[in-house]
């Protein structure tokens, strides 16, 4: 049954990606056509293709430099080539920033309950993530309970409300313009009252850059903490991934802001942007634990990098 499943993960992985690989492959086969070495001229026309895929500036440097290296000492003779140094060197550098989770880690299992409260802005995915969270982690045997202590909009609580009653999870709610803080409390009594495994706290996604959001994050962590001192135990930001550098500004100021320790990468099979998680993972050290290529609820997957890296480049 898992190898069945990991197959459907895998063949779902690369049909979500697949708008970002038909736009590199395109890219690197206009760039290969005629050479059989890596030049400068080639070098410039690769950095090209992965900044336009918003790896990034700062990544794409560290990738062109990597292959610069190994052109010193590896013959290149074309496309195929290329692909595999390509994926190489690019799993080198997930691989050294340590962003692969393989599968969901349990350290904190001893936890009870376990704490993740969702942060980021409005429109990038975060309550269908949250939906998607909960019904992974119920079918894993995990008892969740939601907090909707996303308050600012009725629309908010609403759409958490329909995802909790889809796939079978208790929900803890307040009135529209209520204390997040409250909701939140009143989430982990119940979850404690109730030996609940996993919390999932919704949280208010207005922009980015208004300092009275991140008081009030605080004053959530606050008010959790008189009911579980350490929690929460991960602070998972939601990014979308179609929004490229943007989600790279979002990801710098909420890091400043608040403890993220986790990264969910939403919307990656509606865009050719999907080097965004490559640029992401090197760049803010914070581990991308989920990734979004799909509407179904299977689609939020674990993130692998050699798996995808490898849907990228085979």
């Amino acid at each position: 049954m898992a190898l069945f499943k990991k197959k459907s993960e895998k063949n779902n992985l690369q049909s979500g990606l697949e708008k970002t690989k038909e736009s590199i492959f395109k890219k690197l086969s206009r760039a290969v056509a005629g050479k059989s070495k890596i030049n400068d001229d080639f070098l410039d026309n690769l950095e090209e293709i992965l900044i336009s895929s918003d790896v990034g500036v700062d990544t794409t440097v560290k990738i062109i430099e990597r292959l610069e290296n190994r052109a010193a000492k590896d013959k290149f003779f074309g496309l195929q080539e290329l692909n595999k140094l390509l994926k190489e060197e690019i799993s080198a550098l997930l691989s050294e920033n340590e962003v692969n989770t393989g599968e969901y880690n349990w350290e904190a299992k001893s936890k009870n309950p376990y704490v993740i409260m969702v942060v980021g802005v409005n429109g990038v995915g975060k309550t269908t993530t949250i939906g998607k969270l909960a019904w992974k982690f119920k079918n894993e045997g995990k008892k969740v309970i939601l907090g909707a202590a996303d308050t600012f909009r009725a629309a908010a609580v609403e759409q958490l409300e329909i995802w909790a009653k889809r796939i079978d999870v208790p929900i803890i709610k307040q009135k529209t313009g209520a204390d997040p803080a409250s909701v939140a409390f009143d989430t982990l009594n119940s979850a404690k009252a109730n030996n609940i495994d996993i919390v999932i706290i919704d949280t208010a996604g207005r922009l980015h850059n208004k300092i009275s959001l991140m008081n009030e994050l605080t004053k959530v962590k606050r008010v959790m903490q008189k009911i579980i001192p350490d929690a929460p135990h991960e602070i998972l930001l939601v990014l979308d991934g179609s929004t490229g550098q943007n989600a790279f500004e979002q990801a710098k100021q909420f890091t400043k802001a608040t403890e993220v320790n986790a990264l969910a990468v939403t919307k990656l099979d509606g865009t050719a942007k999907g080097g965004v998680v490559i640029g992401i993972s090197d760049q803010f050290k914070i581990p991308v634990k989920y990734i979004g290529v799909g509407e179904q609820k299977e689609d939020l997957q674990i993130f692998n990098k050699d798996r995808f890296v490898d849907s990228l480049f085979n």
